[in-house]
């Protein structure tokens, strides 16, 4: 009896399993048979071309907005979901993004800005600068924008190059250089100061037959036409005497410099300007009180020109021979 209900719930399980197998199979085999498409790729096609094979595959086509791209032109796809190669039923969706093309601006003014302000505006605009021009221009100052390429209200694409000419402010003046040979080295300077030109290297060389303390070279030389900021450098009739060194007790390769400002009430502006290895430079600039005094250390490997100014006026001068 027990054999025989063994063998009935065997057949009974048997009959399930295959019952089950052929349901599974069959389900298997009607959701095979649904038509199926692989997605093609999509990215960098015209969106008419992308529509067309959309409805043919039996696809949806779902818009998901635009955006500016550099590398895609415009009403082309820049982004598609599900990607190229995935197999989807039909009638399911298709996520593109379509292209705006390449963002435009309109080229700003940049006329009248100086070279600092117009590059701000530049990079704020997603432009960036190209070639400099430089020109002279009585009417705009040293590095503003005279012109530009392209011109105002032109549409660009961002990361275009623009070109700029720019101002190097008013052209220079020219004077005719003056002869200074024969003037006291003073006398030369405030020649030269007044011709709006700059002292350059001063170096002594003695003759014996011109007097002393004179100038009795330059270079430029008298009647040369040059800029107005252009250096001078002069020669001086000067013979070395030991008695000039007057170094300074305990330093090696310096001099000393006094001044001693008068009595009387008023500070006075001193300014004492060295002039060494032709480069002119301000040692001193400050107000002083009457009275008061200065030192100062002078180089003593080469010519020293100490030049003594009293409210802007070359007072005095002292060359200190190597």
């Amino acid at each position: 009896m027990i054999i025989r209900i063994i063998k009935i719930l065997t057949l009974l399980a048997t009959f399930i399993i295959v019952i089950g197998l052929s349901a599974y199979f069959t389900l298997t085999f009607l959701i095979k048979s649904e038509d199926t498409v692989v997605v093609p790729k999509l990215i960098e096609k015209d969106v008419v071309y992308v529509l067309e094979v959309l409805t043919d595959l039996g696809l949806n086509t779902k818009v998901g907005g635009s955006e500016y791209s550099s590398t895609i032109p415009k009403n082309h796809i820049v982004y598609q979901d599900p990607d190229p190669g995935v197999e989807i039923k039909k009638g399911r969706d298709v996520k593109i993004i379509i292209s705006k093309g390449t963002e435009t601006i309109l080229m700003p003014d940049l006329k009248g800005l100086s070279i600092q302000q117009a590059g701000i505006v530049l990079e704020e605009n997603g432009l960036i600068q190209g070639q400099l021009t430089l020109t002279y221009n009585q009417a705009q100052k040293k590095d503003d924008v005279i012109a530009q390429v392209p011109s105002p209200g032109i549409t660009l694409q961002k990361g275009e190059r623009v070109n700029l000419l720019l101002s190097l402010g008013p052209r220079p003046k020219t004077n005719m250089l003056p002869e200074l040979e024969g003037l006291t080295l003073g006398d030369a300077i405030l020649l030269i100061e007044k011709n709006n030109l700059v002292l350059g290297e001063i170096k002594s060389f003695y003759q014996v037959k011109k007097p002393k303390n004179i100038i009795v070279g330059q270079e430029p030389l008298a009647g040369y036409r040059v800029l107005e900021g252009s250096r001078v450098n002069l020669v001086i009739n000067r013979k070395y005497s030991p008695k000039d060194r007057n170094v300074l007790s305990g330093s090696l390769g310096v001099r000393l410099f006094r001044y001693r400002l008068e009595n009387g009430f008023l500070k006075r502006r001193i300014r004492i300007r060295l002039n060494c290895f032709g480069v002119s430079n301000d040692l001193f600039d400050d107000f002083m009180k009457p009275g008061e005094e200065i030192w100062l250390l002078i180089p003593g490997n080469n010519d020293a020109t100490v030049f003594l100014y009293e409210d802007d006026n070359l007072l005095n001068y002292k060359i200190y021979n190597a």
